[in-house]
């Protein structure tokens, strides 16, 4: 494990290379920020990254090998391009453990709550049997989640693609 990180509940900044392992680790539950939601054409955005990381206690996930050795131990390079290869390695580190809570936002890192009846029938993409499905709403992107067959395929995912 990298100098310096903490084993409580782990919080990241993903570099802009690392979409799909932002929107992995958001579904996993983990507190995750990412650099493609900050202006774009920054010459110092390392380094903005790497005050940010920082100052909010988070650890930087980058695929930028100068990066990484920039933040020392604030930062992990993720060498693998498959992203359950990434979150393997994460894991590895004892940074992440296999979860799907549904507890953020995939797109915006929100906390998401339980949902009304008023959100759940708002969704024209809701399902019209929702027998047996809990329904998660968040308030900033207005989006509704539930653990339906995308989310069922995810924690398959997760659980056959990782080592424990």
């Amino acid at each position: 494990m990298p100098d310096n990180i903490a084993s409580q509940e782990t919080r990241f900044l993903a570099d802009r290379m690392l979409g799909t392992l932002t929107r992995y680790l958001r579904f996993m539950g983990y507190d995750t920020i990412s650099a493609n939601g900050f202006r774009t054409g920054n010459a110092d955005e390392d380094t903005r990254l790497l005050a940010l990381a920082q100052s909010e206690h988070r650890i930087l996930l980058t695929r930028d090998h100068e990066l990484a050795r920039r933040g020392g131990g604030h930062a992990v390079l993720v060498t693998a391009g498959d992203v359950l290869v990434q979150v393997q390695q994460l894991a590895d580190l004892g940074l992440v453990e296999r979860r799907l809570p549904m507890s953020r936002c995939s797109l915006c890192n929100t906390i998401i709550r339980v949902a009304t009846e008023e959100e759940i029938a708002s969704a024209g993409y809701a399902p019209r049997d929702r027998t047996g499905y809990t329904f998660f709403w968040c308030d900033q992107c207005r989006k509704l989640y539930w653990n339906g067959s995308h989310g069922k395929r995810l924690q398959e995912r997760i659980d056959s693609g990782l080592r424990s």
